[in-house]
């Protein structure tokens, strides 16, 4: 029997792919928030943040690029990206009560410039286009666990991410459940991968590895089409 092709078969169904999972756990971390001002976890923890605001940094990203948070949760990366200057932010989830949450939690920050939507990222509104930077922290994780053809919700997401960056634009993934091998063949069509950013290191059994791995894609030029001319 053939092997499947990677990622194919790569994880088993988890209620981590779930809508329902994510609308309960948000519930409770929205209660949490009302009730003692709480914010909820930070995904991948702050350093996470900090690695994607200083590779912007370093490729001088100017500060009114359009940002698009790929399942922005309680919408912290977006608090954060907005302190340190850019102010054209939109974070996008498929869970009400996330967008209940991040909204809560910037009215507490003063941050009335950044955009929340519900929106599910597989199914992208019209308007959700032209943005120059997309980051994800954990929401192609949770698709890739879906109970319901997980291969094509990636596929799906893939196609996603081509109709909302713009040729060119910068895509900045972060995973604890995808290789780089793995990721670099996920996002093979459409995008070429420009770097592999630092992750904490781990040693067991003599062996050094990574827990988490972040990578910044590129989208790809559009080939002229014969329709252009």
């Amino acid at each position: 029997m053939a092997a499947p092709a990677v990622g194919e078969e790569a994880f088993s169904p988890s209620v981590l792919g779930t809508r329902e999972h994510w609308d309960a756990a948000y519930d409770r971390e929205l209660q949490t928030f009302q009730d003692i001002g709480d914010a909820g976890e930070v995904w991948f923890g702050e350093e996470s943040m900090t690695r994607i605001i200083r590779w912007l940094e370093k490729q001088k990203v100017p500060l009114d690029s359009r940002v698009l948070d790929i399942g922005t949760g309680n919408g912290v990366l977006l608090i954060e990206l907005a302190k340190y200057g850019y102010t054209n932010l939109t974070g996008i989830d498929y869970s009400p009560s996330a967008i209940q949450l991040s909204e809560k939690i910037r009215e507490k920050e003063g941050m009335s410039n950044i955009k929340l939507k519900v929106e599910d990222f597989l199914a992208p509104s019209a308007e959700l286009s032209g943005f120059e930077i997309c980051i994800d922290k954990g929401t192609f994780d949770a698709i890739s666990l879906n109970p319901d053809d997980a291969a094509a919700k990636r596929k799906q997401y893939v196609r996603s991410l081509c109709s909302v960056l713009k040729p060119e634009g910068f895509f900045l993934i972060t995973s604890c459940n995808w290789t780089k091998e793995e990721l670099l063949n996920e996002f093979r069509e459409g995008f070429e991968v420009l770097e592999e950013l630092p992750t904490p290191k781990f040693c067991f059994g003599g062996r050094i590895g990574n827990s988490v791995t972040a990578l910044v894609f590129q989208r790809k030029k559009r080939r002229p089409s014969i329709l252009d001319k």
